[in-house]
């Protein structure tokens, strides 16, 4: 093993590496580092996890000095909102005892915080090129004096339609700069960016520090599991002895969510990333699953690119992957920086053709997973689950689960945005029973002969009209707790007890809910 001091890094930024028990190099960064110190112009192939972002950060924060003049002499363009979260972060553990500043620039956030920054004197920027370029255009951000452009992911990049935005970000910067591109792949488009944008680059492709041992060190467990039975094999899994964080992910933002309240209900620490959270709900999310606060982070595939956690001991999907690249990318936050892990893959019926082209090109040598249930005996010996493991910690019923539970923040209704607000909505009157969920008190304060069907997530607060945000409900074919009584001799009158009027009465809210008779 090579150590950092050997490659020429300054010895404050060898200092502050070494705090976090970072001591030597990974291959990609013993290749990257020597050139990248002199100027040259890099492409790098390596996939995530491979520790590119030291490769780069740290002759970066070299070449700018340990106490830069005020302004951006370098940028760092990633795809997604969290990876600019964990290389923003990685580049102020390394700078700890330099004057560097190091912001991210997103979307998902508000502006002014990060035009604070910018205007403090920020010299380092991690962002995306949506925001980067909002602020380049209303004059808050200037890339002209950037000495120093990273490009990371950019395959990523391409798939998700940046290409047009990166080309405007390199004409914002000087034609004479240091350049370095990363990427996974090398598309004849990224070939061609290369050739416009950077100088007599130097192609270096790295391994995985662990690709062979990686896959020895994960144990890949592939079952065929019924739709309806997964949440119970989870909970069995998640008691499973030296059980510790554990990624599972999902297809949908709407089944992740599902999945959070049932593992919450079921007594579990379990986080959420998904597209349906606001992005400061979702760092919190990633922030106490790094912590340890939460020990089961449910993630949406687009969601989880920025989970750099090293001490992940198992990874579920939920349902199987497309390809065996989106597979390996899922797996691959298991089993890292040497540590052992184990994969556990749900096959349903009707993706048994995926899973095929998965097995085959992995060279797994599983073409028929076996068929589990969550008391298939195999199920508690492949993955050491204590025997009369029933996957609960704690049984609450289900008609005592809080409101929020159900994954209220998910649907934006407090703090998330108003498309997921109304997203939420729509899922919810048309979620899996078909049937909006009925009001268990004074649902009925106009004195109605009829009980009233409410879907309040849709008004973004409670149906009542100033009741607390999370009263009781029942499920379908519950009885509400109160009821209308008829009064003798006449038409229907109030509710009893309410004193409401039988007719002629204002409304009780200014704008009530729709409403629909009771199925």
């Amino acid at each position: 093993m090579t150590t950092f001091i050997e490659l020429g890094v300054d010895q404050d930024m060898v200092d502050a590496l070494a705090e976090q028990g970072i001591i030597d190099a990974f291959p990609i960064q013993e290749q990257t580092i020597p050139l990248a110190l002199t100027g040259q112009d890099i492409i790098g192939q390596a996939k995530t996890g491979t520790g590119k972002t030291f490769g780069f950060g740290l002759p970066l924060l070299q070449r700018i000095g340990a106490s830069p003049e005020p302004g951006v002499q370098a940028l760092i363009v990633v795809p997604t909102r969290e990876l600019a979260v964990q290389v923003t972060e990685d580049l102020q553990l390394a700078a700890k005892n330099r004057d560097a500043t190091v912001v991210s620039i997103y979307g998902g956030k508000a502006y002014e915080g990060q035009i604070e920054q910018l205007k403090a004197g920020a010299q380092i920027v991690v962002g995306t090129p949506g925001r980067l370029l909002d602020l380049a255009n209303q004059r808050l951000l200037s890339l002209a004096h950037v000495r120093e452009m990273v490009l990371d992911e950019a395959d990523k990049m391409l798939d998700l339609g940046f290409l047009a935005d990166i080309e405007k970000l390199f004409s914002l910067t000087p034609p004479i700069r240091h350049t370095m591109l990363f990427s996974a792949t090398m598309p004849g488009t990224i070939v061609t960016l290369a050739r416009r944008f950077m100088s007599n680059p130097i192609h270096i492709r790295a391994t995985d520090p662990d690709e062979g041992l990686a896959q020895a060190n994960i144990e890949h467990i592939v079952y065929r599991a019924h739709s309806l039975d997964k949440d119970e094999v989870i909970g069995r899994i998640l008691m499973a002895e030296g059980r510790g964080k554990t990624v599972i992910f999902m297809r949908t933002k709407r089944a992740a969510a599902k999945l959070t309240e049932e593992l919450t209900d079921r007594g579990f620490n379990a986080a959420a990333v998904h597209g349906d959270l606001n992005q400061e709900q979702r760092e919190r999310a990633m922030a106490s699953f790094k912590a340890g606060k939460k020990d089961i982070l449910i993630a949406t595939d687009v969601a989880a690119r920025g989970i750099d956690v090293d001490d992940v001991t198992h990874v579920i999907n939920h349902t199987v992957p497309d390809d065996e690249k989106t597979y390996l990318h899922r797996v691959g936050r298991t089993g890292r920086a040497g540590r052992t892990g184990i994969a556990v893959t749900f096959v349903d019926w009707d993706d048994l053709h995926k899973w095929a082209l998965i097995n085959k090109a992995l060279d797994f040598g599983v073409p028929e997973p076996v068929e589990t249930y969550s008391s298939s005996p195999h199920l508690f010996e492949d993955l050491k689950i204590p025997e009369g493991a029933k996957g609960r910690l704690k049984a609450t019923p289900v008609k005592e689960r809080p409101a929020a539970a159900r994954g209220a923040n998910d649907r934006g209704s407090r703090g998330g945005s108003r498309s997921g607000a109304r997203e939420g909505a729509r899922e919810e009157r048309s979620g899996e029973g078909g049937q909006a969920r009925r009001r268990t008190r004074d649902a009925n304060p106009q004195g109605r002969g009829r009980h009233e069907v409410h879907s309040h997530e849709q008004h973004g607060h409670d149906a009542e009209g100033g009741g607390e945000p999370g009263a009781p409900l029942v499920t379908e074919g519950e009885a509400p707790r109160r009821r209308r009584r008829r009064r003798r001799g006449g038409s229907g009158g109030g509710e009893a007890g309410t004193g409401a009027p039988a007719s002629g009465a204002p409304a009780a809210e200014s704008a009530a809910p729709s409403e629909a008779p009771a199925a």
